[in-house]
């Protein structure tokens, strides 16, 4: 089965499946290594990776495809690709979804900020006219060159207009052709539940550590509906947390000792790269003296 096709297979069951996010192909390694069943390529991940920035917009669309680029050569999972506002109007969006499924994409994510958009857990949010969203999504869709490729909408409405008015959205974005819907940054259980039951499609919810969204875990999820949780920065914060303890004891002990059990070892990070692979293909190629 092509990924695309597991992807879609993927959704279909509703059982909430837990999505790690990856911003480079190091961290996708070990999301497939840990046996996730796809992987989020995350566009804030990439701001903060990529840039040192925050996810403030200041991305481009050639920096997230070289990204998902990588990341599809180095795993076989489906890749579900944080595309931000589609980098412009519909006829961005046209290219962005062009590259980013040349690129590898299994399912591209589309949502109605104004440009330049924020964090969606970022106060000083602003969207666009529903109407103008609506044109992207059917450019997405009439884009696409594998009908199995998913397009996700979603609507940071939440914050702006209010839950029934994101609702009112999603649902305008299921009849101009959105595969799924994600109503970003819901504040509490119940309005996770209102938006697992109350829109047609598969929804996605985002979980984010400190944010506004309530964490009620993958069963209670499931159990309104969810198909994909995406939890999409975990494994940033968590290196961005180890690698500042290490260094910060190699600055003031001038040695590792104290803080080895932070550190992945020799042979385990050569794992992680799958180093035996490439190991095989120099043996295979290695010219005969």
């Amino acid at each position: 089965m092509k990924r695309n096709q597991k992807l879609r297979s993927l959704i279909a069951r509703r059982d909430a499946v837990t999505v790690p996010g990856a911003a480079n192909a190091m961290f996708a390694r070990v999301i497939e290594d840990l046996g996730f069943e796809a992987v989020y390529v995350t566009g804030a991940g990439i701001a903060n990776m990529r840039l040192g920035a925050p996810d403030v917009g200041l991305t481009t669309v050639t920096e997230v495809a070289d990204t998902v680029a990588a990341i599809s050569d180095a795993v076989d999972l489906p890749l579900i690709v944080d595309a931000d506002t589609g980098f412009g109007n519909a006829v961005n969006t046209v290219r962005t979804i062009r590259l980013l499924e040349r690129a590898g994409a299994s399912a591209i994510q589309l949502e109605d900020q104004v440009f330049p958009k924020k964090c969606g857990h970022f106060n000083g949010k602003d969207v666009i006219p529903a109407s103008e969203m609506l044109q992207k999504i059917k450019a997405a869709v009439d884009t696409r060159t594998d009908q199995d490729l998913l397009i996700i909408a979603r609507t940071d409405a939440r914050a702006i207009e209010g839950l029934d008015a994101a609702l009112d959205r999603a649902a305008a974005y299921i009849e101009a052709g959105a595969d799924m819907t994600f109503v970003e940054a819901p504040a509490s259980l119940e309005e996770l539940r209102r938006i697992g039951t109350e829109l047609v499609v598969p929804q996605v919810a985002n979980i984010v550590f400190g944010g506004k969204t309530p964490d009620p875990g993958r069963k209670a999820l499931a159990e309104n509906g969810f198909s994909i949780v995406l939890y999409a920065n975990a494994a940033l914060q968590a290196a961005l947390r180890a690698s500042t303890q290490v260094l910060s004891a190699l600055r003031d002990e001038g040695s590792l000792d104290g803080v080895a059990d932070l550190l992945a070892g020799f042979d385990e990070r050569q794992r992680s790269v799958n180093k035996d692979y490439w190991d095989g293909l120099e043996a295979k190629y290695k010219q005969a003296l």
